[in-house]
């Protein structure tokens, strides 16, 4: 659990590692310390960026205006923030849709 220093609210971070380009975009376990989520787009004009920001923000129930990359644009790794859940509570709804 996390809070914005700044403002207070709950901010989850999360740490991605994307595959582009798959067959479906879902959660595909674990890459490392990061959760690997296979997009079905390509990483081209920022496709792959917005699939995976309106993935996030559907499965977490969250507007995707709360769901900002905050590093990694132009990489497979990526550090996400979503306003308004904890990291825990993400992190179990995510994978609890791929066990």
């Amino acid at each position: 659990m996390a809070a914005d220093a700044g403002t207070g609210v709950l901010t989850a971070t999360l740490v991605v590692h994307v595959v582009p380009r798959a067959r479906a975009t879902d959660v595909a376990g674990r890459h490392g310390d990061a959760l690997k989520i296979r997009l079905a787009a390509a990483p081209v004009d920022g496709a792959a960026n917005d699939e995976l920001v309106r993935f996030l923000a559907e499965r977490l129930a969250v507007p995707r205006s709360a769901v900002t990359i905050a590093a990694g644009h132009t990489s497979r790794r990526k550090t996400v923030k979503i306003v308004g859940v904890k990291t825990a509570d993400a992190l179990r709804t995510l994978e609890m849709e791929n066990a």
